[in-house]
């Protein structure tokens, strides 16, 4: 399997439209991506949950992963690479989408770039030193008016909200929808009822 198949091979390719993430995968690759997003979304409802509800005080509210390694959660690293991630997989797994959900997610996609972009100027912070208007820490655009907790908790939400707007409307299509689908996402009793008579 290859990303991209030569002309008269009969090879299916891996990414883009036809390929087989948006095609045969899809749906595999949505509920993986789901799993990871809803995993990340626990991580910060911890996080604020021991800040809020346990009294902790903000460097020791590390989430689950943090109480068990607490260099994770002060790594820009693993910040950065659950942003590019996400990134990654709204561009990979968009050429699935028709219609009202390909908006959606094109949506959710586009928030996360500004999110990702946020990220990268955390990490090359972190890298290098050198802190956004002197700060005395890493420093995102957002964070200079928001808690960096509070601003992940939106971000998060803002990318969450409109994918799994895109998830349901592309499990549910409309009739036109359904027919420019080339994945099995919607199940056969929504191609079913979906269907004209």
């Amino acid at each position: 399997m290859t990303a991209t198949s030569p002309a008269g091979t009969g090879e299916r390719h891996l990414l883009g439209a036809g390929g087989l993430l948006n095609t045969k995968y899809h749906k595999a690759m949505l509920i993986v991506f789901g799993v990871v997003v809803v995993l990340h979304w626990a991580e910060h409802i911890a996080q604020a949950y021991q800040i809020y509800v346990l009294g902790w005080p903000r460097p020791k509210a590390g989430g689950v992963l943090g109480l068990a390694f607490p260099y994770l959660v002060t790594s820009e690293w693993l910040h950065y690479g659950f942003a590019i991630f996400m990134l990654v997989g709204f561009v990979l797994l968009r050429h699935g989408f028709t219609g009202r959900a390909r908006t959606w997610w094109n949506v959710a996609m586009w928030i996360q770039v500004w999110h990702h972009f946020e990220h990268l100027l955390l990490l090359l912070q972190a890298m290098t030193g050198a802190y956004l208007l002197g700060k005395p820490v890493p420093t995102s655009i957002a964070q200079l008016v928001f808690p960096r907790v509070e601003l992940h908790l939106f971000y998060n939400a803002i990318v969450t909200i409109p994918m799994i707007v895109a998830m349901v409307l592309h499990m549910r299509p409309k009739p036109a929808e359904l027919s420019q689908m080339t994945c099995s996402c919607a199940g056969r009793e929504v191609a079913t009822a979906a269907a004209p008579a």
